[in-house]
């Protein structure tokens, strides 16, 4: 397991990889630009949270424990999230499309976890939306012949599972400091909370998904073996 000041120096040395060459003009179909452009958008949104109640849930959870490079390390995660929004947004302006500021997938989202403060709720959603992330991007690059969206698409998939790690060993901090019968429920509630997001992210992006060459089938057999290699391992 990764000690936070690793994470930290992980995501510092990372940030300055860059992967595209923005020299590449954009090429979209009419055909692809109608199957991926409500979902970039919608996605895009999302990636330029400015991550201000994870930044409190992490501080507060950090101060317990004297770590205050988990806060670092959290404030550099989310900064690597705002790189993937500002790229995607770079690519909407270059081909023309406005950058969306309501999505009724994200404003449900954002609603949901503003309720809470507590880390552990945090890194389940965050680890949950991430393995999403990853089947959504991999259909994103699929779906279309642009070379430079594949460029962007290629470098969110680089970062994204280091992220899912991250937070996977946090989770595993918290998990295991459970008793016998908490871990349970836990678990329990893990299980409810990550498929029906799998269900509302589906709901949201399929016509992408399915653009990408992933149909619900597939989508939910990708999704349940990243439950088992990830948050399933937990409880075991």
């Amino acid at each position: 397991m990764q000690t936070s000041e690793n994470w930290v120096r992980y995501f510092t040395q990372n940030l300055q990889q860059y992967r595209i060459d923005w020299g590449i003009a954009p090429n979209l179909t009419i055909e692809e630009r109608v199957n991926i452009l409500k979902s970039l958008q919608a996605w895009q949104l999302g990636d330029t949270s400015d991550g201000s109640n994870l930044i409190k849930a992490a501080t507060k959870y950090a101060s317990k424990l004297n770590d205050e490079n988990y806060v670092e390390a959290i404030k550099l995660f989310i900064k690597e999230e705002q790189k993937h929004g500002n790229n995607l947004g770079k690519y909407l302006d270059l081909i023309g499309e406005k950058r969306i500021k309501k999505n009724w997938g994200d404003s449900l989202f954002r609603k949901f976890r503003g309720f809470y403060t507590d880390m552990e709720f945090w890194t389940i959603a965050v680890i949950t939306v991430e393995s999403a992330a990853q089947i959504f991007y991999q259909c994103l690059k699929d779906a279309t012949h642009c070379k430079l969206l594949k460029q962007i698409c290629t470098d969110i998939l680089i970062d994204e599972a280091p992220h899912i790690s991250f937070q996977i060993e946090r989770l595993h901090t918290i998990f295991s400091q459970k008793n016998k019968l908490t871990k349970y429920l836990t678990y329990k509630y893990y299980y409810v909370f990550y498929f029906a997001t799998t269900l509302v992210v589906w709901q949201a992006h399929q016509k992408l998904f399915k653009a990408g060459g992933v149909n619900f089938q597939r989508y939910w057999k990708k999704m349940s073996l990243k439950f088992e290699k990830t948050i399933e391992k937990l409880y075991q």
